[in-house]
Formats: C-alpha cells, sequence, structure tokens
C-alpha cells in the first residue's frame, strides 16, 4: 500500500495568515478604545466669553479673520480627530467633553463651526480664545433623532478658524447604536 503524501501549507503563508488575523484584531481594538487621548489644561485655563452652539447648518459663514503673515499667529489644538462612544442605545444621548487649546501665540478665533447632521450638536464655552487658554466643546449625540437603530454611525464637527496651518479641523465620533 502506498501513502499519499499529505501537502503541508509553506510556513510563510501560515506567518502571513497570523499577522493578517491579529493586526486586524488590534487595528479594531485600538479605533474602539474607550481610551483617547486628552490635552492636559487647568480650570483657570478655560475661557467663559460669548458661548455659542454649533448645529447643522448648510451655506457658508463669515470670512475666516486671518492675522497678518508678520504677525504672530494662533495655533488650534484638539485632543482627537475621532471619539468612539462605542455600543449604545436606540434613543441614547451621550456627549464627548473635550477642550480647543489655543497653543499659538495671538487669539484664536472660532469664525464658524457646524456638524455634518441634525442629531449632532456642540457647545462652546467661548469663541476667542487668547494664547495658552482652551474654550471647553460638549459635543452631544442623539442617537433617537433619526432611526440609527442597528447602524454604525459616524458625525463631525467641522471648526473654522484662524490658524493659517489648519483653518478647518474636524472633530468626528463614532457610534454603533443597537435596536
Amino acid at each position: 500500500m502506498s501513502r499519499k503524501k499529505k501537502k503541508s501549507v509553506p510556513f510563510w503563508v501560515v506567518m502571513v495568515g497570523l499577522l493578517t488575523v491579529f493586526g486586524g484584531v488590534y487595528l479594531y481594538l485600538s479605533n474602539y478604545s474607550a481610551e483617547q487621548p486628552t490635552l492636559g489644561y487647568s480650570e483657570a485655563q478655560v475661557v467663559y466669553d460669548k458661548p455659542f452652539q454649533a448645529i447643522h447648518e448648510m451655506g457658508g459663514g463669515p470670512p475666516i479673520p486671518f492675522l497678518a503673515k508678520d504677525r504672530p499667529q494662533p495655533r488650534i489644538a484638539v485632543p482627537v480627530g475621532t471619539y468612539n462612544f462605542g455600543n449604545i442605545g436606540p434613543k441614547a444621548i451621550v456627549t464627548y467633553r473635550f477642550p480647543v487649546k489655543n497653543e499659538g501665540q495671538a487669539p484664536l478665533t472660532i469664525s464658524r463651526a457646524y456638524t455634518t447632521c441634525g442629531c449632532t450638536t456642540a457647545d462652546f464655552t467661548a469663541r476667542v480664545i487668547p494664547p495658552g487658554k482652551v474654550s471647553l466643546v460638549t459635543l452631544t449625540f442623539n442617537a433617537g433623532f433619526h432611526d440609527t437603530r442597528g447602524q454604525n454611525v459616524r458625525r463631525g464637527l467641522i471648526i473654522e478658524n484662524n490658524d493659517p496651518d489648519q483653518s478647518n479641523v474636524e472633530v468626528w465620533t463614532r457610534a454603533s447604536v443597537g435596536n
């Protein structure tokens, strides 16, 4: 009797498969982590002057008040580009509070801020942020605003400002809405 020799899978194919699986798991967990980086600030750095709310609106806003290039400039900093609310209920209202910090040498002016959907709003504590100060933003997503049950949603906040290097900053949120 002759035995048929089993074909073995090359070692490199096994390793590529394992790396793909573990890499995918790592990316999934890193994108859906509850831990998010933050910008350090103290309560003394928070500006509470002329608060305003960003809502979903179409059309252009006022021109951005850029400063002369030969003068000190503002520099906007936000802690994260995307924040994940994780798994939420179909009627949940969730918030993410974060600072918009001016790390520049001149006042940072938010000329316009708006959201990508009516289910999302953002409340700012100030429109003009002096150097070294922050405006706190409370971004709110209302899953029950439309029927988003069973969906993975992504909503954004766009901040138009006078930082010449980043005049449009986007902050995005994600959520997996249950049934």
